[in-house]
């Protein structure tokens, strides 16, 4: 690539959509607060699937693939860059040679050591801290880890890319590290903010950022208080479902149902499976994934609600560290997929034929896209390229 991307000894965080969004969240907190500037964009052809289309008042829109781009930041303070890869979705196919890519193009910045986030789901209440696990590629990374108040992962496997691509770091011989966030296995179906908080915590002290975190406090206590009621609701309900099939079998045994133990036991981690059947059942009409005022996610959202996401857009634009604020009033109404692009483009710099040459490393623009990584590539068994496989 021409006129290459110029960072000072920069750390490199890969995010995906996940359970809890705790991956994805903590990326987008990353770019808005950090205020950073995409960089380059990887093209989709080839890795992706279409498996459905949307319908919009009876209209069927064309297929969008997902999105996959970097975005950089610049340390005001000259100390260490960053950059942040945000993945729409994981690949159907392809994925170890797209991860290659990936930490092929990160070595190629200057980048010596890759970090994913992902999710821990366990039997935690919502109300509890979110404990931070670790799995890293050689002992060293690990130790450094573990100095800052985490959990070794011993044993188990991570699903998806988050993992892929650390195995894909070691093979470039880059370092890596996987820091996963706890959250309750029961709402893995809804963000958890508490656990992006944990992994964001131990991240920036790994490698020594500052990082305003008092959005994410407001937003993790707000959403841990919300899913501890309605836990709480639902280990009642389950409570009560026990007392009745009890007096049940009492009467059916010829037991009057007085001479029964009434008391509410608290149910144990073995429920657990029974409570994502109700949570998933319960929350298809109660709840939606942003847990805020319960607006179904295909109704269309009021005027005063339209008016202030564009007075939120208007507001980030001209100031970027905004912009997460934005994104926390997207989910609570459930659009921010409709939004997202828009979203993400609030961090686009000028493109290089805007600006001068002499400029154009200066802002972070790159010439050649990362999109065209792919062209003309062969797999070494004679494969077609990525970009066109079946």
């Amino acid at each position: 690539m021409k006129n290459e991307l110029q960072l000072n000894n920069p750390w490199f965080v890969a995010v995906w959509p996940g359970m809890g969004n705790v991956a994805v969240s903590a990326g987008f907190y990353l770019i808005s607060k950090l205020e950073m500037h995409l960089h380059a964009e990887v093209r989709a052809e080839g890795l992706f699937d279409v498996e459905h289309v949307d319908v919009v008042d009876g209209i069927i829109q064309t297929a969008a693939m997902p999105r996959n781009r970097y975005f950089v930041y610049r340390d005001p303070n000259g100390q260490r860059d960053g950059i942040v890869f945000i993945g729409e979705a994981q690949p159907t196919q392809g994925k170890y040679h797209f991860c290659c890519e990936i930490a092929s193009h990160a070595k190629k910045l200057g980048v010596s050591e890759i970090t994913t986030f992902a999710a821990m789901a366990t039997s935690m209440r919502p109300e509890h801290g979110s404990r931070v696990f670790v799995a890293a590629t050689d002992t060293a990374t690990l130790d450094n880890f573990i100095q800052l108040e985490t959990e070794v992962l011993n044993e188990g496997s991570i699903g998806g890319l988050n993992g892929v691509l650390l195995g894909a770091a070691a093979d470039t011989q880059l370092h890596g590290a996987c820091i996963l966030g706890e959250m309750p296995s029961v709402f893995s179906q809804f963000p958890f903010p508490k656990a992006s908080l944990s992994v964001l915590r131990v991240f920036a002290q790994s490698i020594g950022l500052k990082l305003d975190l008092e959005e994410l406090e407001e937003q993790s206590a707000a959403m841990g208080e919300q899913l501890s009621k309605w836990l709480r609701r639902l280990e009642r309900s389950m409570q009560q479902q026990e007392t009745d099939l009890g007096d049940e079998d009492d009467e059916s045994n010829g037991i009057d149902a007085e001479e029964s133990d009434g008391n509410l036991h608290e149910s144990s981690n073995n429920d657990l499976d029974r409570k994502d059947n109700l949570v998933s059942s319960d929350a298809e009409s109660d709840f939606v994934p942003g847990l805020g005022d319960n607006t179904p996610a295909n109704q269309r959202i009021s005027d005063d609600d339209e008016h202030r996401i564009e007075s939120l857009f208007d507001t980030a634009s001209s100031d970027r560290s905004k912009a997460y604020e934005l994104k926390r009033e997207l989910d609570r109404l459930n659009v921010f997929t409709e939004y997202e692009d828009r979203f993400l483009d609030l961090f686009r710099k000028p493109s290089a034929s805007e600006i001068s040459t002499d400029n154009a490393a200066e802002n972070g623009i790159v010439g050649p896209k990362i999109a065209d990584l792919e062209e003309n590539r062969q797999e070494p068994n004679g494969n077609p390229p990525l970009d066109s496989a079946a």
